[in-house]
Parts: C-alpha cells; sequence; structure tokens
C-alpha cells in the first residue's frame, strides 16, 4: 500500500517524501521492524521510540510517522501524537476488520477474563467459530497462543482481527484493559456490545485516582457500541447506566433486565433461576462463587445481544469453562481442596474467599502476597481481606519485580490484625507447602494472586518458572505418596 493511502485517515497529511513509498507492514518496536515496515516512533514510560528510529530505518523501515523531524533519508509523516496515531492508520492498513466481526468487549476490575471465557464458548456452543484476546490467551481460528498483555498495542490488535477474519471467524471476544483505553489502543474498532463486570481499587500505580480509573473504563461505552451491558450490583455500573442507554444485570435483587436468583453452589459449580427480557430459565454454571453467577449473568446477556438464542445461550452456558487459573482446583486424592486464583485485588480477594468459605466444612488456608512495582496502598487492603476471610493466612512473595520481596510483605502485613493467625514465608514454593502441610480434612487451601501465570518476575525483568498449580501439585503428591 502506497505511503498516501497507509495514513490517508490521520489529521496531518504532511509528508516530508515520496508519497507514493511502498509499506508492507507496521511496527512500534525497532526489534520487530522488516523491509518496508512504517515505524511508529511512539514515546513511552521509558523510552521514546525517535530514539530507535535510526535503527528501525538500519533493519528496512521505508518510512517513520513521528512527532518531530528526524531526516535519516525516509519520508517522514509528522503527527502531533505519534501513539494516537497508530489505531486509525492500521485500522485502514488492514482492513478494517471488526467490520466483519461480532466483537463483544469486556472492561471491569474483575471478572473480565472469565466472562470473556464464558462467552466465547457460549458463542462456539451456538456454532460461531470465536476469537479471543485477553489476559490468559489468545484463540485465532480455534489455534491457542499466549498472551503479552490483556489488550495489545493497537498495531497487533488490528493484525489479529485480519487474521481471525482470515481464519474464518466469524465473532470475537476480547478483553478491554483501563491501559488500552487510556492509551487509545482500542480506537478505530467497532464493538457490537461492551459489557461493564465492576470497579474496585487496582491500578492505582498508573491512575491517578479512583475516578481516573473509571473514566478510563468509562471510554469504552462512550465509543457508541451497538449494545452496553453494565452491572447495577456495582456502584461505578450504576454510573454507567444511568449515563448510558444499556442492558442491566444483577445477582443482588436490584431490578435489571437480567436477574439472577436463588443461587446455590457447591464444587461442581452454581445453579440459579434467570429472569430475561426473554424468559425465564434455570442456569447452570460449572464455576462455584456469587462473582461466577454474576460473570456468567453478564455473559448470557452479551451472547444473546450478539443473536444467540437464549434458550441455546442458557444450555451452552452448563457446559462452558473452566477458566484456567480461576478458582482452579488442584486434585491429587487429598481429602481437603486446593484452589488456585489471579485474586490480586482487595475485592477480588474477598469474592474468591467468600466462595471458598461457602466450599468448606472446615478452614480456610490462604496464601497471599502483592506485586512490586504496582499500587503499593492496595497491600494492606489485601493482607487484611485475607485476614477477615480466612482462619490461617500465609502471607509471601508475589511478583516482587524491583522491590524487596520483604519490603511488599511487611506493607501486606499492615493490614492484617495482631491477633490474627498468620505465617510469614518470602520464598512463594515453601509458602504453599507450608499452607497445604497445615491443611486437614474439609478445608480449603486458596492460593491466590497468580492464577494461570507460568512465571515469576524478580528485579531486573529475570523472570523464573514458576506455576501455582503445578507446585501445588508437587507439594500434594509429597503429602499423600503420589509420584513426583
Amino acid at each position: 500500500m502506497r505511503l498516501d493511502e497507509t495514513v490517508r485517515d490521520l489529521d496531518s497529511d504532511e509528508i516530508d517524501g515520496d508519497p507514493s513509498t511502498e509499506v508492507s507492514d507496521l511496527a512500534y518496536d525497532s526489534r520487530l521492524v522488516g523491509k518496508g515496515s512504517l515505524f511508529f516512533c511512539v514515546p513511552g514510560e521509558r523510552f521514546d521510540g525517535h530514539d530507535h528510529a535510526p535503527a528501525a530505518v538500519d533493519a528496512g523501515a521505508v518510512a517513520l510517522v513521528c512527532e518531530r523531524p528526524m531526516g535519516l533519508g525516509v519520508p517522514e509523516v509528522i503527527v502531533p501524537d505519534a501513539r494516537a496515531a497508530m489505531p486509525r492508520v492500521a485500522a485502514h492498513f488492514q482492513g478494517y476488520p471488526t467490520g466483519d466481526l461480532a466483537l463483544a468487549g469486556i472492561t471491569g476490575t474483575n471478572g473480565k477474563t472469565t466472562t470473556s471465557f464464558l462467552l466465547r464458548d457460549i458463542l462456539e456452543g451456538a456454532g460461531r467459530q470465536t476469537g479471543l484476546i485477553g489476559t490468559v490467551m489468545q484463540v485465532v481460528g480455534g489455534v491457542e497462543s499466549g498472551a503479552s498483555r490483556t489488550t495489545p498495542e493497537a498495531v497487533d490488535l488490528q493484525a489479529t482481527f485480519r487474521q481471525m477474519v482470515d481464519a474464518e471467524d466469524v465473532a470475537c471476544v476480547m478483553e478491554v484493559s483501563s491501559h488500552a483505553l487510556a492509551l487509545g489502543r482500542c480506537e478505530a474498532i467497532s464493538f457490537d456490545v461492551a459489557v461493564f463486570t465492576n470497579l474496585s481499587q487496582d491500578h492505582l500505580d498508573f491512575h491517578a485516582d479512583m475516578e481516573d480509573y473509571f473514566g478510563a473504563k468509562r471510554l469504552l461505552f462512550e465509543s457508541a457500541p451497538g449494545m452496553s451491558i453494565v452491572n447495577l450490583d456495582d456502584e461505578y455500573g450504576r454510573r454507567l447506566a444511568a449515563e448510558f442507554d444499556a442492558l442491566t444485570f444483577s445477582v443482588d435483587g436490584r431490578e435489571a433486565d437480567y436477574v439472577a436468583s436463588g443461587i446455590e453452589f457447591d464444587p461442581a459449580g452454581s445453579r440459579f433461576a434467570l429472569e430475561t427480557p426473554d424468559g425465564s430459565f434455570r442456569a447452570t454454571t460449572g464455576l462455584p462463587g456469587r462473582f461466577n453467577v454474576s460473570n456468567s449473568v453478564a455473559a448470557v446477556a452479551a451472547a444473546v445481544c450478539l443473536g444467540v438464542d437464549p434458550d441455546v445461550a442458557v444450555a451452552a452456558l452448563a457446559s462452558a469453562g473452566p477458566v484456567a487459573g480461576r478458582l482452579e482446583p488442584v486434585d491429587e486424592g487429598q481429602d481437603f481442596s486446593v484452589l488456585v486464583d489471579y485474586a490480586h485485588t482487595p475485592d477480588s480477594l474477598v469474592n474468591v474467599l467468600e466462595a471458598a468459605r461457602e466450599l468448606s466444612s472446615g478452614r480456610v488456608i490462604t496464601v497471599v502476597g502483592a506485586g512490586g512495582d504496582r499500587d503499593r496502598t492496595k497491600r494492606p487492603l489485601m493482607g487484611g481481606a485475607a485476614a477477615a476471610g480466612s482462619d490461617l493466612v500465609v502471607i509471601t512473595s508475589d511478583n516482587p519485580r524491583s522491590e524487596d520481596p520483604e519490603a511488599i510483605i511487611a506493607e501486606v502485613v499492615e493490614g492484617v490484625p495482631s491477633e490474627s493467625d498468620r505465617i510469614v514465608e518470602v520464598d512463594r514454593f515453601e509458602a504453599i507447602g507450608i499452607a497445604i502441610t497445615a491443611a486437614g480434612p474439609g478445608d480449603v487451601v486458596l492460593i491466590a494472586g497468580k492464577g494461570h501465570e507460568q512465571g515469576q518476575e524478580f528485579e531486573g525483568g529475570r523472570k523464573i518458572p514458576f506455576d501455582d498449580r503445578e507446585v501445588a501439585g508437587e507439594h500434594l503428591r509429597k503429602l499423600t505418596g503420589g509420584a513426583s
């Protein structure tokens, strides 16, 4: 595609150089530039793409989108904001692929991943080949691959949508993070459905305060999706419902379009009555916990908005899941339960602990920590939530990143009442072993914070293999005498 055609949707048409230059690819990382690339010089928190423009040109970039003249002998498109230019250029370059997909965007602090998996399973159960973009993985044309971040950069997003269309996906479910919304990655995307699950404290290392965090989430609904679906049980959801024309859902008895009642659950899942605009249904999900009923109702509502018959959606929900690292059981024949969950915010920890308590005929033992280089103010709140919902708390490292693990743990401990039954063990492997060894018949051991993650992050970007599920399994086999 010619350069002038590639950038035709930008506010600026200032091209310094040959507008007929052929562009064969888009890139914002100089390490991924190939021959024929248009390179976006994007300023970031730690690096400025302008500083890497010479390397990009050396690697084969034939033109630059930049915020200041670079004088590197290739055409330059001067724009006020290189990051803001990416989604519009990428969408056009890929042929506006979201116009060919039934697309659902799901945002919120907690529940995005579970709701996304459930919705995709429902759509697949209804006979619609569906792609997925999210925290745990991506699925394109039925092929799974790893995910580096919840919502990729705009260039990668649009390329993935194009791959989905080419692979004959007819729908896509994507998690939409507040970072992605604030940084404009989701502009030039045509959402058919936008879902809001909830909002609670998280990411205040990135957002100035909760109002700023909410403002970022709100952008998804300002983008005028075909239909909005919001959780009335959440105060921020009620604010969205008051502002936008939206379908609503509730599991707390509020008057809404979709209401779950008579909720029952056990380790095998949840059962509930579901009132919808299309009638009443008995619904079942393989996921336990009241919060998972909320996620399930959101998924059913989104599926119906995407054209799935409600009875088909409810039937498909029964066989949907499980979701990796979300109340995922680890079973080696022991006489107590071990659950691994991604809960890494105070609110999500409260929710999973409530579910764990319902599943326990004995004690609840929780392994918990907090991530480094992230919102420090939630650390004592994590400790307090763990202590309030557990009989024994084992406080340990999560992903310390560049911070001192012991300093992080000390901040978590600040929120734990002194009279609480607590153990501090910096080594996460040993902490999980302590919790499992302490468990007895009927107890529930909850290992919180990392869920599906398969590595632990330390200073200098060092990452070691670490999977809570595998570690728990290893300790359980030692305990039960199973094979190592």
